[in-house]
């Protein structure tokens, strides 16, 4: 039992380890996208704490805190969602937070699943600077309609006689550079439609819709996609406007970059035993050995040739056994 167990942790140290290695050579390859990517969308007032740790996306947020000195409390807008939806009240504001750090976390861990799982049909680095690609598009929109016309806030801090509700000017580029942190991350009002909570999560759902296998989950995504949709209206966060935007403005964002982006290759077919890990020729051949280390291929070439077992012999061609049983047969 105790070799069994030896064996298979050598068996996973190692898929990890090539693994590691070929996702290096990626970000090597393209970490100008990702870098991009996480700084332009700083958003930690929308995000949790968790999530603030692992994405530090500052353009975005720091547009969220300018139109914070732009807002103005006034009476909550007339929607049809808040009549529809009893209000949650703020002791439990907390559910949709909670619900939506989980969505995250678990496409975080389900992206980095081929550095364990034998199953590889993503890589990770490809994945997140496609998934980054969506999210800077869909939140380059949001700062546009935002900035376009401010609402007033329906979340409790945003509402009329609330300290949060208006934020004096600002006294240096400092201040607004390091956006009164932390509180001023968590308790921004104004940056509605729309919601960058939604955003998130369809990009998720529709990344894993594509390039997931399992259809349980898929239909799981999709529900609690809808789910939180609901929870963030009955939270007062948003209004219905900011939540029904969202859903058509992330498909098609979606839909007409998924046009325009290279197509991930797929790990699981055939087609992908020689499939550079690189543009640039240097460590071509290291990149390309690592490459079929994780797919479990040979290293030589000469493995890949058809075998044929004739009494008990390996012949590497076909033609050599239809030559052997010629000659048995004349003999």
């Amino acid at each position: 039992m105790s070799l069994y167990i030896g064996r298979e942790a050598s068996k996973l140290w190692k898929r990890i380890c090539a693994e590691t290695t070929t996702e290096i050579n990626l970000l090597a390859d393209n970490w100008k996208y990702i870098l991009g990517g996480l700084i332009f969308q700083f958003d930690a007032y929308l995000l949790t704490s968790v999530t603030r740790v692992f994405f530090p996306q500052y353009i975005h947020g720091l547009a969220a805190r300018g139109v914070h000195y732009l807002h103005r409390p006034g009476p909550i807008l007339q929607d049809a969602g808040f009549f529809l939806l009893p209000e949650l009240g703020q002791d439990k504001s907390y559910i949709s937070e909670t619900l939506f750090t989980s969505v995250f976390l678990s496409f975080i861990v389900w992206t980095f699943h081929p550095f364990i799982l034998k199953s590889k049909k993503i890589y990770t680095v490809l994945v997140w600077c496609r998934v980054l690609a969506f999210l800077v598009a869909s939140q380059f929109l949001r700062i546009i309609t935002f900035y376009s016309t401010q609402l007033p806030g329906p979340n409790y801090h945003c509402r009329e006689g609330s300290k949060l509700a208006r934020l004096p000017h600002p006294q240096s580029l400092v201040e607004v550079l390091l956006m009164n942190f932390p509180r001023g991350m968590t308790h921004g009002c104004g940056d509605l439609i729309f919601s960058s909570h939604m955003i998130f999560t369809l990009v998720f759902v529709l990344t894993y819709q594509k390039y997931g296998t399992k259809r349980c989950i898929k239909q799981l995504g999709w529900l609690i996609a809808v789910v939180l949709s609901l929870l963030i209206i009955a939270s007062r966060k948003h209004y219905t406007v900011d939540v029904v935007v969202a859903w058509y403005t992330v498909n098609l964002v979606v839909f007409f970059l998924d046009k325009k982006l290279p197509e991930l290759p797929d790990r699981t077919g055939s087609a992908s035993l020689l499939l550079p890990l690189s543009t640039k020729d240097k460590d071509s051949k290291t990149r390309e050995e690592n490459h079929k280390l994780l797919n479990g291929n040979s290293l030589d070439p000469a493995d890949w040739r058809q075998r044929t077992q004739v009494n008990g012999k390996i012949l590497d061609d076909a033609n050599l056994v239809h030559a052997d049983a010629t000659a048995m047969n004349g003999a």
